[in-house]
C-alpha cells in the first residue's frame, strides 16, 4: 500500500537539511546515510549520497529519473554471487553438442551425466482409471 497523498513523501529531516546546507554551500562532497527510507525529491537532484547497504556504503548520483524513488532502492542489499559450477558445465556441454536447448527446456539429462543418457519420458497416469477415485452421481 503507498503512502496518503495528503501526508506527501517521506524524507528524513537530517536528510533535508544536509542537502540544503551542500546547495547553499556549493560543495560536492556526498552525503552519507543511512535513510534507506527517505523518498528522493526534486531537491535532491545533482547531489550525492552514500547509501548504506547494511554493509558498505554505495554512492549514488540522483538524476531526474529517480524522484518518487526510495534511495534503498538504488542501494541493493544482497550480492547475486553467480550460478553453481555445475550448471555452468552443464551449459558449456550443451552448447558443445550441437546447440544450447530452448529457455526453459530441461535436457532430460542429470547435470555431470554422460551424454546420451537421458531418462525415457514416462507416461503420466490419468486419475480417471485409478481404483480410489470416486464417482459422483448428481439427479
Amino acid at each position: 500500500m503507498s503512502r496518503s497523498v495528503w501526508k506527501g513523501p517521506f524524507v528524513d529531516p537530517s536528510l533535508i537539511k544536509k542537502v540544503e546546507q551542500q546547495k547553499t554551500k556549493g560543495t560536492s562532497v556526498p552525503i552519507k546515510t543511512w535513510s534507506r527510507k527517505s523518498t528522493i525529491i526534486p531537491e535532491f537532484i545533482g547531489t550525492s549520497f552514500l547509501i548504506h547497504n547494511g554493509k558498505k556504503f554505495i554512492p549514488i548520483k540522483i538524476s531526474e529519473e529517480m524522484v518518487g524513488h526510495k534511495l534503498g532502492e538504488f542501494s541493493p542489499t544482497r550480492q547475486f554471487s553467480g550460478h553453481t559450477p555445475a550448471d555452468k558445465k552443464a551449459a558449456q556441454t550443451a552448447e558443445s553438442e550441437g546447440g544450447s536447448p530452448a529457455k526453459g527446456a530441461a535436457s532430460g539429462a542429470a547435470p555431470g551425466a554422460a551424454p546420451g543418457t537421458a531418462k525415457p519420458a514416462t507416461p503420466a497416469k490419468s486419475k480417471e482409471g485409478s481404483s480410489n477415485a470416486k464417482k459422483w452421481k448428481y439427479s
